[in-house]
């Protein structure tokens, strides 16, 4: 029997009001003393077992009547990080004296809280809940018990609903790197290589047929014996896709890469953890720009979402970032279909490359003539398993492997920068990436 269903277990008592063993023990020791004082003719023991036998007729006579009830105010299905405030309303029955429900202690959230003793009465109780982790999670579960006069007759416990919500990953502020031109766009904020309409200056040429008047530079024109117009960029919008290595959590120490992580959506400061905030910060800042994003499961590709804009994208790119996360787990081999990623569109490949799959998915996408960037997300202080011999020389491995990994991937023109807070690496390398005659590779 697991840990909850015996808490549960402990929980079920038959519904009602019901006697508890103090009232067996006042009926058994009041009467008792009663009788014994009478019987020996002594005073003391009457006056000893008195307010027992009262305690127990003033119980029967104000019996509670009804069911109490405990109803939990309904969280949003979605919250941001942070603090959050719910109520509980409580409808005690006639005759009621005290309420015991368990709450998160204060700061905290969960259904493991304290066990408060207030008085039963018709006022909500205002309960503070305060949850930093993104993803699902309980942050109440009230558990409760109702008392009658002097706690002789009770009703419960009864195990409550569980409560929670599903806590979308941080948007950390991303400074805006310059983004590869898309194929075919619209009027955006990335500048092209290609000749359009913006306010940037390409460069000056010869008059061609076809060409604006309004586009004659007047200056040179009237120092040469041709007409010479202006020749601007153009300016397009862009798709990204965030491909999420879901198949992996890992976390600083490697004894640890085995065992789970209940209670959670992902390992905290893990592999899956840094990927997740990096993605939803990544897509915030291009949807800010106008830009178009998607997102790409490696590990189960029906998971994905399809590129879009505006703020709800954002939302369902963060909401579908937690789904990916509860369902993440080891799969053979990664999948990134042709369909997936739209024709120039940005690829940003998130995970630990571990393993030669993903690199081989972030070669092929590269081939296909996207600009493929690899985000390194496994933690950088990694700590060797210490119970076994030969743990520092299985970490000196590892890690020797990952890095042949990645030269593999910047040989075949891939740029693999580590994830930081800030996401500056990122934008340094997409800046470098789109000037004509820099190297793609850092």
């Amino acid at each position: 029997m697991s840990r909850a269903d015996r808490i549960k277990a402990a929980f079920t008592r038959p519904a009602g009001w019901r006697a508890t063993d103090a009232y067996a023990r006042a009926v058994l020791l009041g009467v008792g003393l009663v009788v014994l004082g009478s019987l020996l003719h002594q005073v003391e023991l009457v006056l000893f077992g008195a307010p027992f036998v009262i305690s127990v007729l003033f119980a029967l006579a104000t019996r509670p009547s009804g069911t109490p009830t405990v109803t939990v105010r309904a969280l949003p299905r979605t919250a941001e990080p942070g603090a959050a405030t719910t109520g509980i309303e409580v409808d005690p029955a006639s005759g009621t004296e005290f309420l015991a429900v368990r709450l998160p202690a204060p700061g905290t959230s969960g259904d493991l809280g304290p066990v408060h003793l207030l008085p039963a009465t018709t006022d909500p109780i205002v309960v503070k809940l305060r949850r930093e982790a993104w993803g699902d999670g309980v942050d109440l579960r009230a558990d409760h018990l109702f008392a009658g006069p002097d706690g002789l007759l009770v009703h419960g416990p009864e195990v409550g609903v569980e409560r929670g919500r599903v806590v979308l990953p941080p948007v950390d502020a991303l400074p805006a790197g310059l983004l590869p031109a898309r194929a075919a766009g619209l009027v955006g904020v990335h500048r092209t290589r290609r000749p359009g309409d913006s306010t940037e200056l390409r460069d000056i040429r010869a008059f061609q047929p076809g060409d604006r008047l309004r586009r004659i530079d007047w200056r040179v024109s009237l120092r040469s014996p041709t007409l010479h117009v202006r020749e601007h960029h153009a300016e397009a919008d862009a798709d990204v896709v965030l491909a999420l290595d879901t198949r992996l959590d890992l976390g600083s120490s490697v004894a640890d890469w085995s065992t789970g992580h209940p209670g959670r959506t992902s390992r905290p400061g893990g592999s899956l953890d840094t990927a997740v905030r990096a993605a939803a910060s990544l897509a915030a800042g291009y949807l800010q720009q106008g830009d178009r994003v998607g997102l790409a499961d490696l590990g189960r590709p029906q998971l994905g979402v399809r590129p879009g804009i505006g703020r709800r994208q954002l939302l369902r790119l963060r909401n579908q970032l937690v789904v990916c996360a509860r369902s993440a787990g080891w799969a053979p081999k990664p999948v990134l279909n042709r369909h997936q990623i739209p024709h120039g569109a940005l690829v940003v490949v998130l995970s630990p490359f571990l393993d030669d799959h993903v690199v081989e998915v972030a070669i092929q996408a590269a081939r296909r003539g996207s600009l493929v960037l690899a985000v390194d997300v496994l933690p950088t202080d990694l700590r060797p398993d210490t119970e076994t011999p030969w743990g520092a020389g299985a970490l000196r491995i590892i890690v020797l492997e990952q890095r042949t990994r990645i030269a593999a991937l910047k040989q075949h023109g891939v740029a693999v920068v580590p994830w930081d807070e800030r996401g500056r690496s990122v934008a340094t390398t997409l800046r470098h990436a789109n000037r004509p005659g820099r190297p793609v590779v850092r």
